[in-house]
């Protein structure tokens, strides 16, 4: 079977190209992470590093609302459905499986009209507006959430759940140890500017009492990682010692930092919630205030009425705030638990699989 595999979420997608590997499989995605900005994508990055064929596209960007560069944007469409139908000609899958996000709309577009199956996967609680317009071509539609069932049409949809990447999977409940409090920081696949701010403010103080690693990102605009790093020299040995940072880890570093964290501070999409929650970490989320429909905010609750983590609005906080509220957290850190202590493995990405192939032999019958 020939997959093209498509979209904005990577951990997913990760885990579904595992549950692959007899099938030949292209990815297309962005080379870039930001629009103006030569940074590579995490995407382009992980993916050539597993040799798995890359292909970019440069399409419009899905905009809520008119700006200046909405025109702009909208002119990329064309361009985008073009080189989809070049790729999917040269390629020729059997299936296209999207992940949501606006570079998988040119390809999916492009595969319906030249009658190539398609299968999306939803990972939020609720459903984006890039899956909404693709659910129409879709053969079927895989759901992460019961929730998101209301979104698309039932004859279609299939709850599978949200695959987690084999990395997590493979994590064995962590034993006891007696060194430094640990604290992961991660602000997701571009890192995040704001959590950033706080940590460089409050470093010295959190060096003189935790360990903590820092996946910072590495975007070009705001040069967090030189910054970071150029204080933690300024710091003595001891200090310095207790600090691990990246642009970013590999899948397989980034889930050994969940586990081995004693607490977790991190934005809230969907999932690295889904990873917190498997792994039962208590976590300190600030999700992001502009995500669409408040998604990362509706997604930390769900963690907070488990009793597993703390959710903060950024607007509310300081360096001066966070430190103390960070600090009060790790002092009644035995408070944030889940009662089940470990969960059975997901089984989600297999799931996926299973429809994958079933849409394909319909197709081939």
């Amino acid at each position: 079977m020939k997959v093209i595999i498509c979209g904005g979420h990577l951990s997913p997608a990760l885990a579904v190209i595992d549950r692959l590997k007899e099938e030949e499989i292209l990815f297309v995605g962005r080379k870039f992470a930001m629009e103006g900005d030569n940074t590579l994508s995490l995407e382009y990055k992980t993916i050539t590093s597993l040799n798995i064929p890359f292909k970019a596209i440069k399409t419009a960007r899905l905009q809520r609302k008119f700006t200046k560069y909405t025109l702009s944007s909208f002119l990329k469409f064309p361009n985008g459905i073009s080189q989809s139908f070049k790729i999917l000609r040269e390629f020729k899958p059997d299936i296209v499986l999207g992940f949501g996000g606006y570079v998988s709309l040119p390809i999916i577009l492009a595969a319906s009209l030249l009658r190539i199956p398609v299968v999306i996967h939803e990972q939020t609680t609720e459903a984006g507006m890039a899956n909404k317009f693709a659910s129409r071509f879709a053969k079927k539609i895989c759901i992460s959430w019961t929730s998101s069932e209301e979104y698309f049409p039932k004859n279609k949809t299939v709850l599978t759940g949200n695959p987690l990447r084999k990395e997590i999977l493979a994590m064995k409940p962590r034993e006891a140890k007696n060194q430094l409090f640990t604290i992961y920081v991660t602000g997701g696949s571009l890192g995040s500017h704001f959590i950033n701010g706080l940590i460089e403010k409050n470093l010295k103080a959190l060096l003189k009492k935790y360990c903590v690693i820092h996946q910072i990102g590495d975007s070009k605009h705001h040069n967090d990682f030189d910054v970071l790093n150029s204080l933690v020299k300024t710091f003595n040995n001891d200090l310095s010692e207790n600090y691990f940072s990246a642009h970013h880890f590999s899948p397989k570093e980034a889930a050994e930092n969940l586990n081995k964290a004693d607490l977790v501070v991190s934005r809230s999409g969907i999932n690295i919630v889904t990873e917190l929650e498997f792994l039962q970490k208590p976590s300190f989320l600030i999700p992001i205030p502009f995500a669409q429909r408040n998604e990362q905010m509706k997604n930390a609750l769900l963690l907070e009425k488990e009793g597993l983590v703390r959710v903060y609005y950024q607007n509310m906080l300081t360096p001066e705030t966070f430190l103390l509220q960070l600090e009060e957290m790790i002092k009644n850190i035995h408070l944030y638990q889940i009662k089940t202590r470990w969960k059975k493995n997901n089984d989600s990405a297999q799931r996926i699989v299973e429809v994958l192939k079933d849409v394909a032999i319909k197709k081939s019958n």
